[in-house]
């Protein structure tokens, strides 16, 4: 299987949620489609530097995590950030990568949202089992 790609908006989640209290226009609200790349082996979504700076995302944390080379690194994290896939949502938070690495949409964020890989396609989807809503396992 190659690579795979997905189209996902992302949306800055204060705005959405000073919009849902009428001291933002709708049309205020701080959004952007991105190209991300699918990485099951990622977990947590990642975002880079120019990605924070448009939606003008706060620094609500900084994490270390290990790279592919074995290397940990340091960086920061935003939040809220709200991201949407066809008729799936959800709201996270995202460690930013350095300068304009590339995006990745890591495993929390699929499961919270509810999507899979679909190998055939090479393509991110909605759960074909449930294509109208998420279902999410409590157990």
């Amino acid at each position: 299987m190659g690579l795979i790609y997905a189209n996902i908006e992302l949306i800055n989640g204060e705005d959405l949620a000073l919009a849902r209290n009428h001291y933002l226009d709708a049309n205020e609200i701080k959004r952007l489609q991105v190209t991300m790349l699918v990485d099951t082996g990622s977990v947590y979504l990642c975002i880079n530097e120019t990605i924070q700076e448009m939606l003008q995302l706060p620094v609500v944390d900084k994490r270390r995590g290990q790279l592919a080379d074995g290397r940990i690194v340091e960086y920061d994290v935003v939040a809220p950030l709200e991201v949407r896939f066809k008729n799936r949502r959800c709201t996270t938070s995202a460690m930013v990568l350095p300068g304009n690495n590339e995006p990745l949409l890591g495993a929390i964020p699929m499961e919270d949202m509810d999507v899979v890989i679909i190998p055939e396609r090479q393509e991110l989807d909605v759960h074909p089992d449930h294509p109208d809503y998420a279902l999410l396992s409590l157990k």
